[in-house]
């Protein structure tokens, strides 16, 4: 029996006990064929690797099915993938083997052991997995039992548990709190005694007391508190100092301190202290997971609440917000307008560009009756889809999100808490450290009691916190006045912007127009043209002109083009039609007059103009009036008609700039960064969007439009145009709060951390202060958001 386990091996591969010899390669043992299999997939596409994260990182392989012949069954397929054209296909899988560093190593390194994966990229957090792959060269079902060979099957399910963002929790979080406040319930209940004091005939339950309490904190050290020691040695091997390793260090150190005391007769202990800790932390943690999760589901069907889409209903067309769109609904996409949800093209010429999914900038052409997907731009004329998935409000989400096309690194400032983190970490263990050389030569029970004693008063859970519960209860804010960021980084971007630089048509101005006239000789046909030109764009000056002419028949259009700052170019029957600036109509640019101007040309025939005076949007004087606490500049790609009307908002002309190209905004913008400026950009999200993703912080302003852009971090619904101001100032007022928070917690610790260091920290004592800091961080800073918010007139 004892040669025998002597002789016993553990698999290379997961871990598990080797029954068997039989499975040997390289003088390494597997448990089974299919480890041996997934060892020898790595070793050939030189991956071993993935063993330097983890020992045995892998999944045992003697319990998977590789049967996935259901997969080339084309119905099945077509409801697990999220897009797919003539040549790419992108899936989404949701992995349960995802538990560590190694498997997003290896699971991102996909690609060299097919060539047909393009990328993977894995959501450690949601154990997802997105995979963007040529069909042609691996199919669906071929890509499932690449994952299951090397040990990372996908959990597929016909109830789509991917596109319901897994609903179910994986972390058992629950559980961990019941065991801890359980236990921590039962520990204070059994120091109670030693608080109270114990008569001369009790002591002998003292010791007593003292061993429960470590069968207490047995539970709440080696599953409640399991994860902070794994982040931090995950962390630690990464070379990473997180805020975890501070925690589980206090952990560990109260366990041994406790389990020293007790054993050598000592005193009580600090399990009380411990498992207090441990239950804090973890219901910390849920809050802030249930905030997260809430803000998380307002903003999937919330933060495209100002990008409506056009429906038909009864040849009538009407607006309504995505989260009404239904299957089955008729809708109008046009020029640049992105596809709310998967449809089938019933009319006109589809040109489909697919950059935000894809990375492919060359527009895709789709025929009549064709499935077009979500995320995709109409690139030419107005066309007709019906609707036959609802809107995947989490999908066009993570195309905002996706890093691929948003990530501004040039510009990326780090957040205060990233700044803070690190370094309250090391002072706070070179502050224990010292107190724990110090009173060695002398006391070496006390040094260690002092070195206890501070990892708990100057706990960093109150740091770990303060930001996100300020910024959870920000963004709620912001959301509630149809102000929509990406994130909560974008409100410390906000809060750092000095320079404000606005684009005018459809930014500063409305949609609408309080006076349009024509100087031009009209027949109902050319009406009709003209109509049936604009109505296929989403410039705001187009939907003038439709809104003036009226409701016309629409005509076919052939040949559709829109010049972005130019105008629209297109074949109407027999009909040529040229309507824009002077430059596109005239060849010659506009001679400089007070009004702006709209030419219009039929068949090589100058016809005449529409002329506007544009409405200024509520609330423009008070951005104005935001200097000189901000730099302000207009840039715009009409000519400089209104100089003399914008003169009452911009007082000096040099911060007015007219005739600007795409290429000249984004140009200004990176030339004031140049100078340290911090640029906040807002746009109509059309010809600006090269200007919004240079910004360091890109506002795109919607009316009731579908021209979102991604390349923006924040969405501001026109109606909200006069709050901007105070947005701006409730960004600084909640980095103040973090700062402020930093600041209670830093006197906090610097009072307990002079008690602490003396080594006379009481287990009643630490039992109040461990949680108090906590406790007051948070109520400040949710309180003090709240009241900052009401000052500013936001609630």
């Amino acid at each position: 029996m004892a040669n025998a386990l002597l002789e016993k091996t553990i698999c290379y591969h997961c871990g598990d006990d080797c029954l068997t010899g039989v499975y040997i390669i390289e003088e390494k043992h597997f448990c089974c064929h299919g480890c041996k299999s997934v060892y020898q997939v790595l070793s050939d596409n030189k991956l071993c690797s993935y063993y330097n994260y983890n020992e045995h990182p892998g999944a045992t392989r003697t319990r998977t099915d590789s049967r996935f012949d259901y997969l080339s069954e084309p119905s099945i397929g077509s409801e697990l993938i999220d897009y797919t054209d003539t040549h790419v296909t992108i899936v989404t899988f949701y992995i349960p083997h995802i538990h560590c560093s190694s498997c997003l190593w290896l699971l991102e390194q996909l690609y060299k052991i097919n060539p047909a994966v393009h990328y993977c990229r894995v959501d450690f957090l949601k154990k997802q997995l997105t995979i963007r792959f040529d069909h042609h060269k691996l199919s669906l079902q071929q890509l499932v039992e690449l994952l299951d060979d090397i040990g990372y099957e996908p959990l597929i399910s016909l109830q789509d548990i991917i596109k319901k963002q897994n609903s179910a929790t994986k972390d058992n979080l629950v559980q961990k709190i019941a065991a801890a406040g359980f236990c921590f319930g039962n520990v204070m209940l059994l120091s109670f005694p030693e608080y109270f004091g114990l008569s001369g005939y009790e002591l002998s339950f003292r010791h007593f007391f003292g061993w429960l309490n470590i069968l207490f904190c047995l539970p709440v050290v080696f599953y409640s508190g399991k994860g902070y020691f794994i982040s931090a040695w995950q962390n630690l091997r990464n070379k990473v100092l997180s805020i975890d390793f501070p925690l589980a260090l206090g952990i560990a150190v109260l366990f041994a301190r406790t389990v020293f005391d007790v054993f050598n007769h000592s005193g009580a202990g600090f399990g009380d202290t411990l498992c207090g800790l441990v239950f804090f932390l973890l219901l910390g943690k849920f809050v802030q997971k249930k905030t997260y999760h809430h803000i998380s589901f307002e903003r999937d069907y919330r933060s495209f609440f100002p990008v409506a889409v056009h429906i038909l209903e009864d040849i009538l067309e009407r607006p309504i917000p995505l989260s009404q769109l239904k299957t089955g609904h008729r809708m109008i996409i046009r020029n640049n307008e992105i596809i709310p949800a998967d449809a089938i093209l019933l009319k006109g010429m589809a040109m489909i560009d697919f950059s935000f999914v894809t990375g492919e900038s060359l527009p895709v052409s789709k025929t009549l009756g064709e499935i077009i997907y979500a995320g995709g731009r109409q690139t030419g004329e107005a066309i007709e889809m019906e609707v036959i998935k609802p809107v995947s409000q989490s999908y066009l989400t993570q195309l905002w999100n996706n890093e691929a096309f948003t990530c501004k690194q040039d510009n990326r400032m780090q957040t205060f808490n990233e700044k803070v983190s690190r370094y309250f970490t090391i002072v706070l263990l070179i502050i224990a450290f010292a107190s724990l050389f110090l009173w060695l030569p002398t006391n070496v029970k006390k040094g260690f009691a002092a070195f206890t004693a501070v990892l708990i008063v100057a706990c960093p859970c109150a740091l770990a916190l303060s930001t996100p519960f300020t910024m959870s209860s920000a963004l709620s804010i912001f959301d509630r006045n149809q102000f929509y960021l990406k994130n909560t980084r974008a409100v410390e971007q906000m809060a750092e912007i000095d320079t404000i630089v606005m684009d005018k048509t459809g930014t500063i101005t409305t949609g609408e127009s309080i006076n349009v006239q024509i100087e031009a000789v009209l027949t109902e046909d050319q009406k009709a043209q003209v109509y049936s030109a604009c109505i296929n764009s989403i410039h705001p000056l187009s939907r003038m002109i439709c809104h003036f002419l009226g409701s016309k028949e629409r005509l076919p259009v052939n040949d559709y083009s829109e010049i972005t700052g130019k105008g629209i170019v297109a074949n109407i029957g027999t009909h040529r039609i040229r309507i824009g600036n002077a430059k596109l109509v005239l060849g010659q640019p506009e001679e400089s007059i007070h009004i702006t101007k709209v030419h219009l040309m039929i068949d090589e025939n100058y016809l005449g103009y529409f002329g506007f005076a544009h409405r200024y949007r509520n609330g423009l004087e008070n951005i104005t009036g935001l200097e000189p606490s901000y730099k302000l500049f207009l840039l715009s790609g009409d000519l400089d008609h209104e100089r003399y009307e914008l003169t009452r908002f911009f007082k000096d002309p040099e911060q007015m700039h007219f005739n600007q190209s795409p290429q000249n905004k984004l140009d200004f913008i990176r030339s004031l960064q140049l100078k340290g400026e911090k640029v906040m950009m807002i746009g109509d999200g059309l010809n600006d969007s090269g200007a919004l993703k240079q910004s360091n912080l890109g506002i795109a302003v919607s009316d009731n439009i579908n021209n979102f852009s991604p390349g923006s971090d924040a969405i501001l619904d026109g109606k909200s145009f006069n709050k901007l101001p105070s947005f701006l100032r409730f960004s600084k007022d909640t980095v103040s709060i973090i700062h402020f928070s930093f600041l209670i917690s830093l006197v906090y610790n610097l009072v307990g951390l002079s008690y602490a260091i003396t080594g006379n920290l009481s287990p009643l004592t630490a039992a109040i202060l461990m949680p108090l800091s906590t406790v007051t961080i948070i109520s400040f800073t949710s309180l003090a958001t709240h009241l900052a918010a009401k000052r500013r007139k936001l609630i």
